[in-house]
């Protein structure tokens, strides 16, 4: 019985072993994914500040000229309706 009682002492022992190495491991991946994202977010923030703030004006010049076209079509669309109507079937 004792035998018993000390093969699941070690049994247990061994778990708790293999469980911490496993979580040492998994612990090591997310400071290196950490890392590499803290990275990642500052390549970004180069990326953001350097390429994309000058399109800024551009971008909304842009988006004014869309809002003029896309306000012109409904009278188009209705000009556009009454010449399919008026055409000979």
């Amino acid at each position: 019985m004792t035998g018993l009682v000390i093969l699941s002492v070690i049994l247990a022992i061994v778990i708790v072993a293999v469980l911490a190495g496993a979580l040492i491991i998994v612990q090591r991946g997310l400071a290196t994914t950490s890392e590499n994202l803290s990275t990642l977010a500052g390549a970004l923030e180069m990326v953001e500040s350097e390429h994309l703030k000058p399109l800024g004006p551009a971008v909304t010049a842009i988006n004014e000229q869309f809002d003029i076209i896309v306000g012109a079509l409904p009278g188009i669309a209705a000009k556009a309706k009454i010449v399919a109507e008026r055409r000979p079937s």
